[in-house]
C-alpha cells in the first residue's frame, strides 16, 4: 500500500495578531493509508501549495473528494500521481437530487449495488487479487449502466438542479471513479479518513479557532497523534501517560516504537475506527 493515500482537509479559523478584529481561515489537511497511521498537517490556506509540497516525493494513488486542488495538482505531476474517486461522494450528490426528482432514485439504487458489493467482500476478507476479480466481474456491468443513464438523463436535466450537478460532478470524476476495477487495495470511499478528521469538527465546537497561526502546528500534531490511536483502536491516555513516560529517556532509534501503529500491539480498551460511531 505505499503507493496508496487518502487525503482530505477541514477548515480551522485562527487568529492572526497582524490582522485585527475577526478570526481568518486555515485548514488541517490529513494523509493517510488504510489501517495505517493518520497525519494532520497544517496550513493557513487551502491553495495547492499544501498537498504540492507535501506529495512531491509521493508516486501512486490518491483518492480524495473532488476538490480542484488536487485535481489540478494530478494533471500537472502527469502519470505519476493518478486520481481515485470517492463513490461517498457521488451517492451523497443524489441523495440530495431525492428532494428534488424521483429520478435520482434510480442513481442512488444502483450505487447501493456497488456498495453492496463491496460490503460482501469486507465480509469474506477478501484479498487484493480476489477483490479486483470480483470488482470487474460484478461492478463493470453496474459501472456501464450508470454511464449510459446519466449521459441520457444529462440531456433532460436542467444543470443547475440537484440532479444535474450530481451528474455532472460524477461524469467528471468518471476515469477516477473506475479505478477501483483496476487495483483491488482501492477503497470504494474515502470514509475513513472522513472519520479521521470528525474529532477535529467536534472540537473546534468548544474551542471555536486556534488561537495563532503557529498554534496550529501544534493541533496538527496533537490530532496526529489522537487520529491514529483512534485509527488503531487503542486508549488515547494510556498511550499519551506511556508516551510522556517512556520518550524522555529513549534513543532516537526508537522513535519508531512509539508511533501508534507500533504501540498498537500493547492493546488498548477502545474499538476499531470502524466500530466507533
Amino acid at each position: 500500500m505505499d503507493n496508496y493515500l487518502q487525503a482530505d482537509e477541514t477548515p480551522i479559523r485562527y487568529l492572526d495578531p497582524d490582522v485585527k478584529g475577526k478570526s481568518q481561515q486555515g485548514y488541517l489537511w490529513v494523509y493517510s493509508r488504510p489501517k495505517a497511521d493518520v497525519l494532520f498537517e497544517w496550513r493557513t490556506s487551502r491553495a495547492r501549495a499544501g498537498p504540492e509540497e507535501f506529495l512531491k516525493n509521493f508516486r501512486g494513488k490518491l483518492q480524495t473528494d473532488g476538490y480542484g486542488a488536487y485535481e489540478s495538482l494530478a494533471k500537472a505531476r502527469g502519470g505519476d500521481l493518478i486520481l481515485v474517486g470517492c463513490w461517498a461522494h457521488v451517492r451523497r450528490g443524489f441523495h440530495e437530487a431525492l428532494a428534488e426528482t424521483k429520478l435520482a432514485a434510480w442513481f442512488v439504487g444502483q450505487i447501493g449495488q456497488l456498495y453492496a458489493v463491496e460490503k460482501k467482500l469486507r465480509e469474506q476478507k477478501a484479498g487484493p487479487a480476489l477483490r479486483q476479480a470480483m470488482l470487474t466481474w460484478q461492478w463493470q456491468p453496474v459501472l456501464n449502466r450508470l454511464h449510459r443513464a446519466m449521459e441520457l438523463t444529462r440531456r433532460k436535466t436542467l444543470p443547475q438542479g440537484l440532479l444535474g450537478q450530481a451528474i455532472d460532478y460524477t461524469l467528471k470524476r468518471w476515469e477516477a471513479l473506475n479505478q477501483f476495477i483496476t487495483d483491488g487495495i482501492l477503497e470504494i470511499d474515502n470514509n475513513k479518513i472522513e472519520n479521521s478528521i470528525r474529532p477535529s469538527a467536534l472540537g473546534k465546537r468548544n474551542w471555536l479557532f486556534v488561537g495563532h497561526p503557529e498554534a496550529g502546528e501544534r493541533s496538527a500534531v496533537i490530532y496526529t497523534r489522537l487520529g491514529s490511536c483512534r485509527r488503531h483502536g487503542i486508549n488515547p491516555f494510556d498511550y499519551l501517560k506511556d508516551l510522556f513516560t517512556r520518550l524522555p529517556a529513549a534513543k532516537i532509534t526508537q522513535i519508531k516504537q512509539f508511533m501508534p501503529s507500533a504501540w498498537a500491539k500493547a492493546g488498548g480498551n477502545l474499538p476499531a475506527e470502524e466500530n466507533l460511531p
